[in-house]
């Protein structure tokens, strides 16, 4: 009897612990041709678990962190989210993709599991959140009509008299920013010189480019991921031309340039002020260079959203899905990326885009 007893007492005491952890993740590409993008969004989750534990945890638990790969592939972000479901964890720091984070995010909803992306910027994403206003699904990054709006008015500015062409990878975060760029681009005057869609994953651009070469393109705007149009901006140099590349957040990577090499020189594109400069992430940032860990791209946007979960969970006084979403809904949450509130939509307060460039292997902002 003794022993049953005492057999209980150490089940009764390991259940406890288990209940002292709270179970949240992040899922992206941790492998496939955007994996580099999976390791910042780790990296940046990693770090805020690490923090927040060391100062106490949550409501005197504990955060336990599970890391899930969807390779920016729909199916199998969907896979990701129904394997979170059933481990327990009641939060997302993801996806990453926005064709990944939009499908997942109805799981998400079935579920009652918070979900905040640090960078799917399709508008739909919140636009259509199961649930509408009722919804669970956050980000922290900014939207591609956002983006598109500030794309379009520095090629309207910098670029007027040039041939422009607008291409994308057919994919909802691809296509999506350059319809969004070019309907901009047309509502302020412009006149596309081309639209085309090319296939993500392929090596050779090279009929893509050699019509660009023949329609005399000045400026190619890409709306897809760093991968293809590093290679589009490395065929295009073999080619002889001079034609200026300009995309999104999506090529704020130092792949992009092992990719282009001195291709890349002048390569420009939009994301949100840096926000490794921003004064409420320095001591962050210090601690992840000292570590010899990367602070570049959605780090940061990881670390912030840990962050928002966080202080809606000590707000709500529980991990309860309905009070933990009224806290982010009425919240003002301190992050690295500064103060930041969520609109009836899902959507954040933060500053829009500004413009980078490529110089040297190293990318700044546009002053």
């Amino acid at each position: 009897m003794k022993k049953i007893l005492l057999a209980g007492a150490a089940l009764g005491f390991a259940m406890s612990s288990a209940q002292a952890e709270i179970v949240i993740a992040t899922a992206g590409p941790m492998t496939g041709q955007y994996a580099s993008f999976g390791e910042q969004m780790k990296t940046g989750a990693e770090q805020a678990v690490a923090d927040i534990n060391a100062a106490g945890g949550v409501n005197g638990e504990m955060l336990k962190l599970e890391i899930g790969d969807d390779a920016c592939d729909p199916k199998q972000a969907v896979a990701v989210a129904n394997q979170f479901a059933g481990s327990g964890v009641v939060f997302v720091a993801g996806h990453f993709c926005s064709g990944s984070s939009i499908p997942a995010s109805a799981v998400y909803a079935d579920e009652g599991i918070i979900q905040i992306s640090p960078a799917s910027t399709n508008p739909a994403f919140t636009d259509e959140r199961p649930n509408g206003a009722d919804g669970g699904s956050y980000r922290v990054c900014g939207r591609d009509d956002q983006q598109g709006e500030t794309a379009a008015a520095y090629l309207l500015k910098n670029f007027a008299d040039k041939k422009i062409a607008f291409v994308h990878d057919k994919t909802a975060y691809g296509k999506g920013l350059a319809d969004a760029t070019m309907a901009s681009f047309e509502a302020g005057g412009g006149k596309p010189a081309m639209y085309e869609a090319y296939t993500a994953g392929e090596k050779d651009y090279s009929a893509l480019v050699s019509k660009m070469k023949q329609e005399g393109i000045d400026v190619l705007y890409v709306g897809g991921y760093h991968t293809e149009a590093g290679l589009m901006a490395r065929q295009m140099k073999e080619q002889g031309m001079s034609t200026v590349l300009v995309s999104g957040d999506a090529l704020v990577t130092d792949e992009y340039w092992a990719i282009t090499g001195d291709a890349g020189e002048g390569t420009l594109m939009t994301f949100s002020p840096d926000p490794t400069k921003i004064p409420a992430a320095a001591e962050v940032v210090k601690a992840l260079q000292d570590a010899g860990k990367t602070t570049e791209g959605y780090v940061m946007y990881t670390y912030a959203a840990i962050q928002a979960y966080v202080q809606a969970v000590t707000a709500a006084g529980s991990t309860d899905y309905d009070a933990v979403r009224e806290a982010l809904n009425s919240g003002d949450f301190k992050t690295v990326l500064g103060d930041l509130t969520f609109d009836e939509k899902g959507d954040v307060s933060l500053p829009g885009y500004v413009f980078y460039k490529w110089h040297d292997g190293k990318y700044a902002e546009v002053e």
